[in-house]
């Protein structure tokens, strides 16, 4: 990724974004850009309109952190898009190698250690899986395992959650608010990019998503970030039917970049029921990942 370009784009798809009226603004009658115009971001950010030009063109290198709190105000970023920002200056003074994750190697030679092997295994009330930032899927429960058959079933998804949104057409019946499950999906590979824009892995994953997918093009143009620490998400597994989940992801501190997510069940639901078949299901099969099945 290119940090330059990266920059410039955040922050004119972020201007393009903020009305004037949301400004405190005066609309006007004759705008030419969707949003605010520099200038006005300028002032709203105590700047010259030469400076805040030179920032937009992707020229973040030496920006102080008052400059860059300024920008942030002045575009009302979100605490994701705020720390967007300062890693992409970071990569632009060349200050982010020290904090950037260590290299880490493919998903095929990845070998999880035997005490996060014991950790996924004791977690039996609902799937458990790591992933990195390009959405690889490194070790999981058998829960998860049975939870995820989908994503294992085709050899092309490389139990990656990214090719299988965008390239595999399961993905809309498991998925079934897919349009927010393929924004979430892009904003977390967008983000790794600011934290980690040298990781050729994920710049090639998303040059195969760009040409194969324009869903996939058209949200990765729009520069959108996010925190994905919490939530709950709606599911139709092929086997046990619905299933709504309330996940929480947690950072990996003995791994930098790695992400434990656990999914539960509300107790007494339906879908704490549909775990617990989904369980008994995965329990009684020979292979590990279920075959797809279609809903009926």
């Amino acid at each position: 990724m290119d940090p330059q370009k990266e920059a410039r784009e955040f922050l004119t798809s972020r201007r393009a974004k903020i009305s004037p009226e949301r400004a405190g603004l005066p609309s006007g009658t004759r705008r030419r850009v969707p949003g605010l115009r520099r200038s006005e971001v300028a002032a709203l950010a105590d700047m010259s309109v030469e400076y805040y030009a030179k920032l937009e063109r992707g020229n973040l290198a030496g920006a102080s952190p008052a400059v860059l709190a300024a920008v942030a105000r002045a575009l009302r970023l979100d605490d994701a898009e705020r720390a967007h920002l300062l890693r992409l200056a970071q990569a632009a003074d060349g200050t982010d190698a020290l904090s950037r994750p260590r290299r880490r190697r493919t998903a095929r030679q990845w070998t999880p250690h035997s005490s996060l092997r014991w950790t996924l295994d004791a977690i039996t009330a609902g799937p458990a899986f790591v992933r990195n930032g390009r959405m690889d899927i490194l070790a999981e429960n058998p829960l998860a395992r049975a939870f995820y058959g989908d994503v294992h079933a085709s050899p092309g998804n490389q139990a990656n959650l990214a090719r299988f949104a965008f390239l595999d057409p399961a993905s809309h019946r498991f998925y079934p608010d897919w349009e927010v499950a393929a924004d979430i999906t892009v904003a977390i590979l967008r983000t790794e990019a600011g934290r980690n824009p040298h990781d050729k892995d994920l710049h090639d994953l998303v040059g195969e998503l760009s040409t194969r997918s324009d869903e996939f093009r058209t949200r990765w143009g729009a520069h959108d970030v996010r925190h994905h620490g919490t939530g709950t998400k709606r599911y139709h597994h092929g086997v046990v039917g619905a299933l709504t989940l309330a996940y929480e992801g947690l950072e990996m501190a003995a791994e930098p970049g790695l992400t434990l997510t656990v999914y539960t069940a509300e107790p007494g639901s339906p879908s704490e029921e549909g775990l617990r078949l989904l369980a008994s299901w995965a329990a009684t099969q020979d292979v590990p990942a279920p075959t797809r099945q279609d809903s009926g």
